[in-house]
């Protein structure tokens, strides 16, 4: 029988190469974003190989995030994947001069919002005593940075909410796992940064992961055999050697 498998974020970056990745290996999908016309695109590119669902709303949206997931069809109800990729990074200031409103976004979207979906889906998880999360993280999860402060403080706790998960949910056969990528080419700096052009420079001189090589990582972490949890990945591109050691060719 096909698994269901549900991601957040799913109109770009890490969501959508893992989307795709999933469709190829026949995995139902329910695909979460709040631009439904990306939406309409992933789905209609993704309907060819597998069955698709989308969920227009934001994670931050406490209510709308249990209306959205309790509204699915019968047929997708039984989420057997959960896959908490929604996140963001708002501004690289230090914490003196830091924007309390890019604070406020990376709270609620990189911990409370991964909550909100953990909490709508674990349910019927643990009632069929069956099914595998797998929280994105990342390496700023493990180390932190000048100028990374809240941003490394939401994804250390993403660190900590998956371990916690992974106790609590042992006793009912559930897998959690953390995948956490360092640098990678996707939109994410241009929110981080304000704009494509700074963003552009991040990339600049050296070849950074691609989302399709962490939507790899993640369909290895989903494919094991039932007795094997891949409990944690820390992946970085070759020239990347920690969150402020980078190998750049000028």
């Amino acid at each position: 029988m096909k698994k269901t498998a549900l991601i957040t974020g799913a109109t770009s970056g890490i969501g959508r190469a893992t989307a795709h990745e999933f469709a190829k290996q026949g995995i139902n999908l329910v695909l979460c974003g709040r631009r439904q016309e990306r939406l309409n695109i992933v789905q209609k590119a993704l309907s060819r190989e597998t069955d698709v669902y989308t969920l227009n709303f934001d994670v931050r949206d406490k209510n709308k995030t249990f209306e959205a997931i309790s509204s699915l069809p019968n047929s997708f109800q039984n989420i057997d994947i959960l896959i908490n990729n929604a996140g963001n990074a708002h501004g690289l200031d230090p914490i003196e001069t830091g924007d309390i409103e890019d604070w406020d976004a990376m709270m609620d979207i990189n911990v409370k919002g991964l909550l909100y979906v953990s909490k709508a889906i674990i349910p019927k998880m643990t009632e069929r005593k069956i099914g595998h999360i797998i929280n994105i993280g990342s390496s700023a999860g493990k180390e932190v940075y000048p100028k990374g402060n809240v941003y490394c403080a939401s994804k250390h706790a993403v660190l900590a909410i998956t371990e916690g998960m992974r106790m609590d949910l042992n006793p009912y056969g559930i897998k959690v796992s953390a995948i956490n990528p360092g640098l990678v080419e996707t939109e994410f700096s241009q929110v981080r940064f304000k704009g494509a052009k700074a963003a552009d420079n991040v990339y600049k001189g050296y070849k950074a992961l691609q989302p399709e090589d962490v939507a790899e990582a993640i369909y290895f972490a989903v494919s094991r055999p039932a007795h094997v949890n891949i409990a944690d990945i820390l992946m970085f591109c070759t020239a990347q050697a920690s969150s402020t050691i980078v190998k750049k060719e000028i």
